[in-house]
């Protein structure tokens, strides 16, 4: 089983999708680290040499943010805006959406469940 930026990959995926399961890398980088490392896509994680491996490996961390890097530097920028007070921040601190989705119906993922109102008896 190949062990990439702290990640088991799956054993008998395809490594190009095998990649995937890393934070930070999608179908795109992927494909773009593949052919930095001169390995064919179709090859399955378990074929993989240990050559290939350690050629992955240094890839990823040379030159590219993933994992516990990017999942920290992408809390930091939350927090610099909420501590910024900008819109933005105000969004992510009231929990609700920050990228001007509506809220009068939908939102219930951000929001969560509705929160009835109950009447005062008489």
């Amino acid at each position: 089983m190949a062990r990439i930026a702290g990640v088991d990959l799956p054993r008998r995926k395809r490594i190009e999708i095998a990649l995937t399961y890393i934070f930070g890398i999608g179908d795109a980088k992927a494909k773009e680290i593949l052919r930095k490392a001169e390995i064919d896509g179709a090859t399955r994680t378990e074929d993989l040499n240990d050559a290939e491996q350690r050629r992955i490996r240094q890839i990823i961390e040379t030159e590219y943010t993933v994992e516990g890097d990017l999942r920290r530097e992408v809390q930091m920028n939350i927090k610099r805006l909420m501590d910024l007070g900008s819109y933005r921040g105000l969004r992510h601190r009231r929990n609700l959406p920050v990228r001007g989705q509506r809220t009068k119906t939908n939102a219930r993922t951000r929001k969560g469940p509705r929160k009835v109102a109950v009447k005062k008896k008489k």
